[in-house]
C-alpha cells in the first residue's frame, strides 16, 4: 500500500546504446513498459530525423495492411482473434524485410485480381445488358418495319437522290440501357432536342442490376429511340453519353438478333466460369492472409513505435553511440538495465549498453502503481487532476470513504444486494467481458469493483436503517413494549397511541433502527432529524481528515512553517465552529432523555441550529421555566472563546505566511532564479500548499494570493459543511421513493382474490421490479454516485490536494496496441 499512499519515486536516466543494438534494446523496453522517453530532437523537423526512412517504410506497410483488411471486409472474411499469449514480438530487421516483401506480394496480387475482376465484371454486365436489349426490343420491330429500320444501311453522301430518299423514307434508331430514375428526364431532353421528332420506346428490366458507378443494385430499363437524319443520331448519342446510358448494337432483323443472342449466351457462360474461378482464387488468397494479418499488424505497429522512439535519441560526437533520456520509476531501474543487457545480447553487440541516473530540477511525472481493484478509484481521482509529484494520493482513502458516503445516500439492503450481484457477475466474467468494446458498458465494467463495494456498504447501511425495499426486518424483536390494555388498543375512537420511553418498557435495539418505527406516524420526522445530524457529523469528520492530510504533504516537502501558518489556523477554525456543533449533537443525545423531568427533559432540549447561530451572532433567546438556554454551565463563556479564537484564525491565515516570506527574504541573500522544484523525492508541486509562492514572486502578488486562499477557505468551510446535507436529502428521497413504489405499485397486486390475484401479483411484480431497477437502482444510483464524487472532489480533496502534476506515460507496446484498437 506504500505505492498507493503517494506516487512512486522517479529518476531521470540517460541511456547510452550502440546503434546496432538500439532496435533490440528499445524493443525490450517496449515489452516491459517502464520508461517515458524524452524527445531530445524537438527542434529537428520530423523529415530530418535519422530514422525517418524506416518510419516511412512502416507507414507504407500499414497502408498495405489496411488495404488487405479492407478487401477482407468487402468479402466478409472475419479476422481470427489473436490470443494474448501468442502476441508476436517486434520483428528484427531481417524479419522486417521478409514481412515487407510478403505484404507487397499480397497487395500486388490482390490489386491485380481486383483490376481483372473489375474488367471481367464490367464485360459480364455489358453482356447481360446487351442480352436484355436484344430480348426486350423484340416487340419494338414488326415485319413491315424491317426494311425501313436497317440501322446498318449506309447512305452514299455523294448520291443526292439516294441521300434525299434516305432522309425521307428511312428511320434510324439507337438502342441502349439507362437507369430507370434517369429515364424520364432523358425522355424530356430528347423530346426538347428533336422538337418532338423522336419516338421513344422502353421496357423495364426485371430485377436489380449492378450499377457501374456506385456498385449498388439499381433498376434499369431498355430504350429504343427512333428518329430520322444523321444529325439527330449524333445528338441522341451525345445525350446518351451525358445521361450515362449504355448504347448497344441491335440489328432490326429477327434472325440477326437471334444469332446475336446465341453468341452472347455463350460468352456469358464463359465469363461466369472465369468469374467463379477468380472469386475462388481471391477467397483462397484472402483466407490465407487472414491467418497472418493480426500478427503482421502487431509486428508493424511495434516496429513503427520503436523507430519513432529512436528518433528521440541523439548521436554522440563520434556517431558510434546513441544517447537518450527518460523517466524511470526507481523500483524499475534494475528492470531497465536487464532489458538493455538483453537487447545488446540479441544484437550481438560487442559494447554493452549502460544507463546513468542524472540529477535534475525538473518536476518528474506522477506514477501510481495500481491493480485491477484500485485502478477504478485511481481513475476517479485522476479525473479531477493528476497529483503533483509525491503528493498524498486521495485514492487510497477513497477506496473506503467513496462507497461509504454513497451507501449513506443509497441505504437499502435490497438495492445494495442488486448492485452486489451485478458487480459480482462483472467480476466473475471479466475475462470474457473485457473483449466487449461498447462504450457505455465499458464504463460499468471499468468500475466493477467500485460498484461491488458500493453494494456491500449499501447492504450495511440498509441494516443500520433497517430498510429493505422500504420495509423493515424484525430480526431481534422490537425493543418497545406497550403498557396499554387490549381495550385501549382496539378502541376505535383512539386514532393515535403515544409510546414514551419514561412510561414504556424499552431496551436498546442491537443493530440499526427498531422495526416499530415502520408503523410510527412520526417515522419521517424521526428519520429526517437522525439523517440530517448524521450527515453533518460525517461531513465534519471528512473535512477534518482532509485538512489533516495537508500536514503529511507539508512534512514531505519540508514546508514546516506551513504547518503553523496554514494547517493550525485552518483546523482550529473548522473544529472550534463546526466541530463544536458536532459535540453539541452528541451532548444533546446523551444528556436529554424522557426519563428525567425538569431542565433535562426532551421538552427543554434546545435546537442545535439556533444555538450555533446565536453563538456566531452573540445573540440569545427567551427560554420558559424550568428550561435553560444553554445545555451546561459555562457554555456561553466557552462559545465566546471559541468564536474569538476562530476570528483570530482569519488574520492568522491571511497574514502569517506572507509575513514569514517577507522576513525570510530579508534575512537571506537574493537567490538566482531556479526552475520548478521537485526532482527525485525533493519538493515540487507543493501539494497541499494551494498556490505555492516562488522565490522571485513579488510580495504584492503573494498577499493577493493568500487573501484569495483565505477567503476561499473561510467561505468554503461553511458551504462545504452545508453541502454534506446532500447525504441526508438523497437518503430521505431514496427511502420515500422506494416506499411510494411499494405502496402505489406492488401493493395493488394484492387487492384481487383467487387465481386472478395470482396473475395480478405476477404482472404487478414485473412492473414493480422494472421500476425499481430502472429508477431506484440506475437513476438514483447514478445520482448518488455523482453526489459522492462531488463530495470527494470539492469538499474533501480541496483541503489538501493540488493535482498540478502530469501523468507518467511510459513507452509500452501494450498501451500502443490498445490505443490503436480504440482509434
Amino acid at each position: 500500500m506504500g505505492d498507493m499512499f503517494r506516487s512512486e519515486q522517479m529518476a531521470l536516466c540517460q541511456l547510452f546504446i550502440q546503434p546496432e543494438a538500439a532496435y533490440a534494446s528499445i524493443a525490450e523496453l517496449g515489452e516491459r513498459g517502464c520508461v517515458q522517453f524524452r524527445d531530445l530532437n524537438e527542434e529537428v523537423s520530423s523529415f530530418q530525423r535519422k530514422y525517418v526512412t524506416e518510419v516511412r517504410r512502416c507507414d507504407d506497410m500499414e497502408r498495405r495492411l489496411r488495404y488487405v483488411e479492407a478487401e477482407m471486409k468487402r468479402d466478409k472474411i472475419e479476422l481470427p482473434p489473436l490470443p494474448d499469449e501468442e502476441e508476436p514480438p517486434a520483428p528484427n530487421p531481417r524479419e522486417a524485410v521478409d514481412l515487407e516483401a510478403q505484404l507487397e506480394k499480397t497487395e500486388n496480387e490482390l490489386r491485380e485480381m481486383a483490376a481483372n475482376g473489375a474488367s471481367l465484371k464490367a464485360n459480364f454486365t455489358h453482356m447481360q445488358e446487351l442480352k436484355c436489349v436484344l430480348e426486350n426490343t423484340e416487340g419494338f420491330f414488326s415485319d413491315q418495319e424491317i426494311l425501313n429500320l436497317d440501322s446498318n444501311r449506309q447512305v452514299d453522301p455523294n448520291d443526292p437522290a439516294q441521300l434525299a430518299g434516305g432522309q425521307r423514307g428511312q428511320l434510324a434508331f439507337v438502342a441502349g440501357v439507362i437507369k430507370l430514375e434517369r429515364f424520364f428526364s432523358f425522355e424530356r431532353m430528347l423530346w426538347r432536342l428533336s422538337r418532338g421528332n423522336i419516338f421513344l420506346r422502353r421496357c423495364d428490366i426485371e430485377g436489380l442490376c449492378d450499377d457501374e458507378e456506385s456498385g449498388q443494385p439499381v433498376l434499369k430499363t431498355v430504350f429504343v429511340a427512333f428518329f430520322q437524319g444523321e444529325q439527330l443520331k449524333q445528338r441522341v448519342k451525345k445525350v446518351c453519353s451525358g445521361y450515362h446510358a449504355s448504347v448497344y448494337p441491335c440489328p432490326s432483323s429477327h434472325a440477326e438478333r437471334a444469332d446475336m443472342i446465341k453468341d452472347v449466351n455463350v460468352r456469358l457462360e464463359d465469363l461466369k466460369l472465369v468469374l467463379n474461378q477468380s472469386a475462388d482464387h481471391r477467397s483462397r488468397v484472402l483466407t490465407s492472409a487472414s491467418r497472418h494479418l493480426p500478427r503482421w499488424s502487431i509486428m508493424v505497429r511495434k516496429m513503427k513505435a520503436i523507430y519513432h522512439i529512436l528518433n528521440y535519441f541523439n548521436p554522440d560526437v563520434t556517431g558510434k553511440c546513441l544517447i537518450g533520456e527518460g523517466w524511470v520509476p526507481a523500483n524499475d531501474l534494475t528492470t531497465v538495465q536487464e532489458a538493455l543487457a538483453r537487447g545488446a545480447k540479441q544484437s550481438e553487440s560487442s559494447i554493452p549498453a549502460f544507463m546513468n541516473v542524472i540529477e535534475t530540477n525538473e518536476q518528474p511525472p506522477t506514477y501510481t502503481r495500481t491493480n485491477k481493484f484500485t485502478n477504478g478509484f485511481q481513475n476517479l481521482v485522476d479525473s479531477y487532476g493528476m497529483a503533483s509529484y509525491r503528493e498524498v494520493n486521495p485514492a487510497l482513502y477513497a477506496c473506503i470513504t467513496f462507497p461509504f458516503l454513497f451507501a449513506v445516500m443509497f441505504g437499502d439492503l435490497g438495492h445494495g444486494l442488486i448492485l452486489v450481484l451485478f458487480a459480482a457477475w462483472l467480476i466473475l466474467k471479466e475475462q470474457k467481458l473485457a473483449a466487449i468494446k461498447e462504450e457505455i458498458f465499458n464504463i460499468f465494467f471499468g468500475g466493477r469493483y467500485i460498484i461491488f463495494l458500493m453494494g456491500l456498504f449499501s447492504i450495511y447501511t440498509g441494516f443500520i436503517y433497517n430498510d429493505v425495499f422500504s420495509k423493515s426486518m424484525n430480526i431481534f424483536g422490537s425493543g418497545w413494549s406497550m403498557n396499554y390494555t387490549e381495550a385501549v388498543v382496539v378502541d376505535p375512537s383512539l386514532k393515535y397511541l403515544t409510546l414514551r420511553p419514561n412510561d414504556t418498557f424499552t431496551k436498546p435495539y442491537p443493530l440499526g433502527m427498531d422495526p416499530i418505527w415502520q408503523m410510527a406516524d412520526n417515522k419521517i420526522i424521526f428519520l429526517n432529524t437522525f439523517k440530517m445530524k448524521l450527515s453533518i457529523i460525517f461531513g465534519v469528520l471528512h473535512m477534518v481528515f482532509g485538512v489533516s492530510m495537508s500536514v503529511v504533504n507539508f512534512i514531505h516537502y519540508r514546508k514546516y512553517a506551513s504547518i503553523f501558518l496554514e494547517f493550525l489556523p485552518q483546523v482550529l477554525f473548522l473544529l472550534l465552529l463546526f466541530g463544536y456543533m458536532v459535540f453539541m449533537m452528541f451532548f444533546k443525545w446523551i444528556v436529554y432523555n424522557d426519563t428525567v423531568e425538569g431542565p433535562l427533559s426532551p421538552a427543554c432540549a434546545p435546537s442545535i441550529l439556533i444555538l450555533f447561530i446565536n453563538m456566531i451572532l452573540q445573540g440569545s433567546q427567551d427560554t420558559p421555566e424550568p428550561c435553560k438556554e444553554f445545555m451546561f454551565d459555562g457554555q456561553k463563556d466557552i462559545q465566546m472563546v471559541f468564536v474569538v479564537v476562530a476570528i483570530i484564525c482569519i488574520p492568522w491565515m491571511l497574514l502569517g505566511k506572507p509575513l514569514y516570506i517577507m522576513v525570510k527574504r530579508r534575512g537571506s541573500p537574493p537567490a538566482l532564479p531556479k526552475p520548478q522544484e521537485g526532482a527525485n523525492g525533493g519538493g515540487g508541486g507543493g501539494g497541499g500548499d494551494h498556490g505555492g509562492h516562488g522565490e522571485d514572486e513579488p510580495m504584492g502578488e503573494i498577499f493577493i494570493h493568500q487573501a484569495i486562499h483565505t477567503i476561499e477557505y473561510v467561505l468554503s468551510t461553511v458551504s462545504h459543511t452545508a453541502s454534506y446535507l446532500r447525504l441526508w436529502a438523497l437518503s430521505l428521497a431514496h427511502a420515500q421513493l422506494s416506499e411510494v413504489l411499494w405502496s402505489m405499485v406492488l401493493a395493488k397486486g394484492f387487492i384481487f382474490d383467487s387465481y386472478i390475484g395470482a396473475i395480478g401479483v405476477y404482472l404487478v411484480f414485473w412492473a414493480w421490479s422494472s421500476l425499481t431497477v430502472g429508477i431506484l437502482v440506475l437513476i438514483e444510483g447514478l445520482s448518488a454516485f455523482l453526489h459522492t464524487l462531488r463530495l470527494h472532489w470539492v469538499e474533501f480533496m480541496s483541503k489538501f490536494y493540488e493535482g498540478a502534476g502530469y501523468a507518467f506515460e511510459p513507452f509500452a507496446f501494450k498501451t500502443i496496441l490498445v490505443d490503436d484498437e480504440d482509434a
